[in-house]
């Protein structure tokens, strides 16, 4: 059986997880037995791994797929997926709570029953698990071994105690939770994103260490279900990475929810008490005790690279930093590439699927595509969520690229203002002296959803002219797109060619 941590995504042992062990780690399942070399090992089945296996083998290699905990990786089990159900389950606790804004009376107290936001949760996962399951990949051709895989040469990897020899292996075994090194931390016990979706009580009192993007939607999502939430975060402000002004817009809506946040301090020590977790803050030279019931750690990612025997295969790696590789995903040793959250700082979903697709690209068919030529965004699911993509001003700065930057607030866009989401904004960064995009962060409900027009507008190298030449339907939030467009436009404007028009409309007349 997998890990105590991929277990603890199984519990409680419902109906429903119990669908989705038998779809990402059977307990009867019986590892095939290695029929020759393989064109592609693939150790780890998460996104990353996933993707390698079903395009190597869709193209007519013979592929083998090595999983120690549950087929499906993070994304399925332990992020994206559950972590949306409950995003969403909290979404409709404000606007249920927000209904008046709109005219609409809700009689009587709101309940929520946290027991059946984790029962939905639990149940759409398993509805899921089954495009990820060890059963699909089989039918697809791929030999699945369940099992701790371990390099044992340059060329070959072994699982349960059979060797599988490779002409190319990819390594995408991902990434686990973080943990800081807090005094009594391990004593008092805390929850991770690997075991917060196991709970099926609310807890009263909830903590969160780390105002990054897993922190701040977890603790959104706790405090509108009813937890009373601290976010205690190291830094100046939460969402560090995030364009300043977007994480502005976060904070205030977080605090609307109920969530005190606590910045520029540090956790020293933690205890148990009879009145449960206490965690001791050091802020400003002062001590801020704060109590909880449940501790939940949200500091980032850690690369899974140890035991699995790289250094027999000549691959170098880090622990903090992951597995070492080029720009076209190889490793140290050229028979070994690695894709996903263990090679990249791009702890994504959508990340791990475009490089997995490089490595089948240049690992089987003598390819020279680049990660660094991916356009990659990302999103934070808080609400409203921040979605940025390319550079911020201050990564464009550092970098020596001189832009010019168009803000526009979606008070301005009438379809914002209908639908009561005016508080966010676009704002596109644009290599001075043109109109090509460097980079964006919008601030919207739906920013995810709306982003995506400015990513392929980056990578085909569309410029904010085109953009402002494209048609949007209206009313729609992503009109603002366009509106950016035609601001870029009005720039071109200048006194000496609106002076020569002039003239021209003159003589028309």
């Amino acid at each position: 059986m997998p890990a105590q941590t991929e277990i603890d995504a199984l519990l409680p042992l419902d109906v429903h997880n119990r669908r989705l062990e038998a779809n990402v780690h059977p307990r009867a399942w019986t590892n095939p037995t290695p029929t020759g070399r393989y064109n592609l090992v693939v150790v780890g089945a998460g996104t990353a791994g996933l993707v390698s296996a079903a395009g190597a083998a869709g193209l007519g290699g013979r592929v083998a797929l090595i999983e120690r905990s549950l087929t499906g990786g993070d994304c399925l089990n332990v992020g994206c997926v559950p972590s949306k159900a409950l995003i969403r389950c909290a979404r409709a606790v404000a606007d249920v709570r927000d209904a008046r804004a709109f005219g609409v009376r809700v009689d009587g107290d709101v309940r929520v029953d946290f027991g059946a936001v984790m029962e939905r949760m639990r149940r759409l996962r398993a509805d899921m698990s089954g495009n990820d399951s060890v059963h699909r990949f089989q039918r697809l051709g791929v030999d699945v071994f369940l099992g701790e895989g371990r390099f044992t040469g340059p060329d070959t990897v072994e699982v349960d105690g059979q060797v599988l020899r490779f002409a190319r292996a990819v390594i995408a075994t991902g990434a686990r939770a973080a943990t800081p090194p807090i005094v009594g931390l391990d004593e008092v016990g805390f929850l991770t994103n690997e075991t917060v979706f196991s709970l099926t009580k609310l807890p009263e009192r909830l903590a969160v260490i780390g105002g990054g993007p897993i922190g701040c939607e977890l603790a959104q999502s706790f405090a509108r279900f009813g937890s009373a939430v601290t976010l205690v975060e190291g830094g100046s402000r939460i969402l560090g990475r995030e364009d300043d002004d977007a994480a502005r817009v976060v904070g205030k809506s977080l605090l609307r929810d109920g969530i005190r946040i606590l910045t520029d301090c540090r956790v020293t020590r933690v205890a148990s008490t009879p009145r449960g977790r206490v965690i001791h803050v050091l802020r400003e030279g002062a001590t801020i005790e704060v109590e909880a019931d449940q501790i939940l750690i949200g500091v980032g990612r850690a690369p899974n690279v140890e035991g699995m025997g790289l250094e027999s295969a000549g691959v170098a790696y880090d622990v903090r930093e992951g597995v070492r590789v080029d720009d076209r995903l190889r490793t140290t040793n050229r028979r070994v590439f690695a894709a996903g959250d263990v090679c990249s700082r791009f702890k994504f979903t959508h990340a791990a699927d475009a490089m997995a697709r490089i490595v089948i690209r240049n690992a089987l068919f003598f390819g020279r595509a680049r990660a660094s030529a991916l356009t990659i965004p990302r999103c934070t699911f808080t609400d409203p969520e921040i979605a940025h993509v390319g550079l911020t001003a201050g990564e464009a700065s550092d970098a020596g690229v001189d832009v010019t930057t168009f803000v526009l607030p979606l008070s301005e866009i009438d379809r914002a203002i209908l639908d009561g989401d005016d508080e966010g904004f676009l704002k596109v960064h644009l290599r001075s002296g043109s109109d090509r995009i460097v980079g964006a962060t919008l601030v919207a409900r739906h920013a995810g959803e709306m982003i995506s027009e400015l990513t392929l507008a980056m990578g085909a190298k569309i410029g904010a002219g085109g953009l402002a030449a494209t048609i949007h339907p209206y009313p729609t939030q992503a009109d603002a797109i366009r509106r950016i467009g035609e601001a870029y436009n009005r720039t071109k404007l200048t006194p000496r060619v609106h002076a020569v028009m002039s003239k021209i409309l003159k003589w028309r007349r």
